[in-house]
């Protein structure tokens, strides 16, 4: 890319961050980049420059740039392309005005739009004087009410007819997990890159001194402001049961070296499922490791017992609910080594008062996306006052239960 002056360089305005999704990008392999990050992470930045350079290699294709409320996208995004379009040196070739608000690629008449999603028929009504929408921009995601459904219903209105589509997701997480947009962010598919940025990854010389210094004050005299605004981390709202769980991949060479091995099941059929989890505790270091799980509805426990000795060895043992003598014992007439759990008054607050005091509780979202989610969404009930309630919610938690059986015997040695 070339001004008149000098030849500009990417360097010079995408973060050290992103050069990976930009790569992709480049190479046809994603079709989706989720832009997650904190504050100053420069993902903004990114987006709207790689919008409009992936407008000027496909031109038959147009961009539409969206925002739940409209009002709000004139010194937001609209601000953020024309500083793309300046930085990259493009503004005697774009027409950008403000009633409509767009701007137009003069050479090819390409056109970057701008619609709030408060009003969808703004969405339905887009008229184009050729081509298609091929690429699509959901700034502050996490404001989008209606969720991903919303987010789907705009991909299915704006991206139809030609070869390109391209998404970009970008928002700052916030605090509760139980947004869509957290929630998302963790859920994997191909073409779908997950990308988390922070503010240290961006050269300091294009944040500044003084910003540095306000993020190291926030830092010191903060801490968790400084974990949920400048580390974009998902820090909850007061009520996120498990504060030390870490999401994060596991690798096969890591768990090949565990000493040992705890498997969990909690029985169930429909609506409930039947959950499966395989763990290893580090006692030393007081973390848990959760890196197998299977989930099933309606079925059998026959088929249940082959799926559990597709994942286990033979001579390990698995600790189910003993709610369900009858399924324990199905279990052992298969030839697994299963044990009921121990339970009595108060066994349920001990053990989830054991898992809350470890160190860490290290889940692999990628082998356990099921298990990830219900303890990154498990929280304390609130009343109507606005007070956290007592005890612990009884729902939504059967991974949770599955890990509880699988170490019930390592707690209840340890007399937590």
């Amino acid at each position: 890319m070339t001004s008149n002056k000098k030849r500009i360089r990417l360097s010079e305005i995408i973060g050290p961050a992103f050069y990976e999704t930009h790569k992709l990008i480049d190479m046809g392999v994603i079709d989706e980049a989720v832009e997650a990050g904190g504050r100053a992470s420069l993902k903004s930045s990114y987006v709207g420059t790689e919008l409009v350079l992936q407008l000027l290699k496909h031109p038959d294709c147009h961009a539409l740039v969206t925002r739940q409320v409209g009002d709000t996208m004139r010194d937001s995004v609209y601000a953020q392309i024309l500083w793309a379009i300046d930085k990259l040196g493009l503004t005697a070739k774009f027409k950008c005005t403000q009633s409509p608000l767009q701007c137009t690629y003069t050479p090819t008449g390409q056109r970057i739009l701008f619609r709030g999603l408060d009003d969808p028929q703004k969405i339905k009504s887009i008229k184009l004087p050729f081509g298609y929408i091929g690429i699509l921009w959901f700034e502050e995601a996490d404001q989008i009410k209606g969720g991903e459904d919303a987010v789907r219903n705009v991909q299915q209105s704006a991206l139809r007819g030609g070869e390109f589509g391209l998404t970009f997701i970008s928002f700052n997480p916030p605090a509760a997990s139980r947004n869509w947009a957290n929630r998302y962010a963790r859920e994997e598919r191909k073409g779908k890159r997950i990308h988390h940025s922070t503010y240290l990854q961006a050269p300091a010389a294009w944040l500044g001194p003084k910003f540095l210094a306000q993020a190291e004050y926030i830092k010191e005299t903060q801490p968790t402001k400084y974990r949920h605004e400048y580390l974009g981390e998902v820090v909850g709202s007061g009520t996120q049961v498990f504060e030390n769980l870490r999401l994060e991949p596991i690798s096969q060479k890591t768990i090949r070296n565990f000493d040992t091995i705890e498997n969990g099941v909690d029985w169930g059929w429909y609506p409930d499922p039947w959950a499966f989890n395989r763990c290893h505790y580090d006692a030393a270091r007081k973390t848990l490791y959760i890196f197998d799980e299977l989930t099933r509805l309606r079925t059998s426990n026959e088929e249940t017992a082959k799926l559990v000795q597709q994942r286990i060895e033979s001579w390990e043992s698995v600790t189910a609910d003993s709610a369900e003598m009858k399924s324990c014992a199905d279990y052992r007439a298969f030839g697994i080594l299963c044990r009921e759990a121990v339970k009595g008054p108060g066994s349920v607050n001990q053990s989830m008062k054991w898992l809350q005091g470890l160190a860490a509780i290290v889940i692999d979202p990628h082998r356990c996306p099921d298990t990830a989610k219900e303890f990154s969404e498990y929280e304390y009930e609130v009343g109507r006052d606005g007070a956290v309630l007592p005890g612990y919610v009884d729902a939504d938690n059967h991974h949770i239960d599955a890990v509880r059986y699988a170490v019930n015997r390592i707690w209840m040695r340890r007399g937590a």
